[in-house]
């Protein structure tokens, strides 16, 4: 279970309702969803969301209101809520710096722990016996290392990654004279590439991690949040969720909701398509769906179902993916603008068949 936090920038809109964002100057709201993806990342749907825009800051430079760090609590609360409904699946809560909060594993503890969690650290606390989390990790021995392929993000090309991984339980200082007990784990990236940035984590969780399989294994469950990144990729820049004109906040809100289903259709599509390119089209499009994406590429429709990589390649093609040989497979924009022709083609077809048998 995935959690994160992206602002929605509308400057400009005449949006009732609207609130500054980490510019003051600017117009938005913010959105926390819970983004459910299976340990193999396989997209698997969008539980909730968190909306709301802040209010003005008052005299004393502050936003008033409801506490945003809130969210974060309430995040886990609604996974343990559905663990309490998959008795025989695990949940994984796991979540960016920003969830590093002593109040959200507290009530974990609370809660009787129904789902793990699994959070990077960003404080580096003083422990009990007065020495520093982090370095108490790193000073023990280390367990080995791993490696992975880093994608490529934010101006910095795909690499592979090494790192040296350590881990410990410690016990975290909670009030007074109060712990809680947690696994930290620090991987540090060894010889980055020069003028790269080195990828270090430092992660907690309420899982104990006493094997390098066990370590790395929290690492991977950790380097999967990336995949809440691409859904909010797609919200923006391929539904372009932030050239909506509405009037209001409420509106706007609902919009919102709908949008992140769409999103993570598209990234469930678009997984599937490279990971089970040979699974029938007729999982994931209606019939009517991939004979639009047949007809309006001016093909043929096949008698049997096709595979889900020719549906989608036609998809994407009505969306500007030009399908030649170094193209590789489509990518989350293409597959929208292809949607959308192919949904309005579909409201075609239904309607003709409407009108013959009437």
């Amino acid at each position: 279970m995935l959690q994160d936090t992206t602002e929605l920038d509308f400057n400009g809109q005449s949006i009732d309702g609207l609130g500054p964002l980490s510019y003051e100057a600017q117009r938005g709201l913010y959105v926390h969803p819970t983004y459910a993806v299976s340990t193999d990342r396989e997209p698997l749907g969008v539980l909730d969301a968190w909306m709301w825009a802040r209010e003005p800051k008052d005299a004393n430079g502050q936003h008033p209101g409801i506490k945003e760090s809130t969210r974060w609590v309430e995040g886990y609360e609604r996974v343990a809520e559905l663990a309490a409904e998959l008795p025989d699946t695990r949940l994984v809560y796991v979540a960016d710096r920003e969830s590093d909060m002593i109040e959200l594993m507290a009530r974990a503890g609370e809660l009787d722990t129904p789902a793990d969690w699994l959070l990077r650290a960003q404080h580096d606390r003083a422990l009990p016996d007065g020495q520093k989390l982090w370095q108490t990790v790193t000073s023990g021995e280390e367990l080995g290392g791993i490696s992975f392929t880093l994608p490529a993000r934010h101006g910095q090309k795909t690499r592979v990654v090494r790192q040296q991984l350590w881990a410990r339980v410690v016990d975290l200082p909670h009030g007074k004279n109060q712990t809680i007990r947690a696994t930290c784990v620090v991987a540090k990236e060894i010889d980055p590439p020069a003028g790269s940035i080195p990828v270090e984590w430092r992660l907690l969780t309420n899982r104990t991690a006493e094997t390098l399989a066990e370590v790395a294994e929290l690492i991977d469950w950790y380097r999967a949040r990336w995949e809440i990144e691409i859904v909010f990729h797609i919200l923006k820049n391929g539904c372009r969720i932030e050239s909506l004109q509405l009037r209001t906040i409420d509106g706007l809100q609902r919009a919102i909701a709908l949008y992140l289903i769409v999103s993570w259709r598209i990234a469930m599509l678009m997984r599937f398509g490279r990971t089970c390119p040979d699974l029938p089209a007729d999982l994931f499009f209606d019939p009517d769906e991939w004979h639009a994406a047949y007809l309006l590429n001016k093909k043929k429709p096949p008698a049997d179902p096709p595979t889900l990589n020719q549906v989608l390649r036609l998809v994407a093609m009505l969306g500007g993916f030009l399908a030649r040989k170094g193209d590789g497979e489509p990518g989350v924009k293409t597959i929208w603008i292809g949607l959308q022709r192919v949904m309005d083609c579909v409201i075609g077809l239904q309607f003709i068949r409407e009108a013959d048998s009437g």
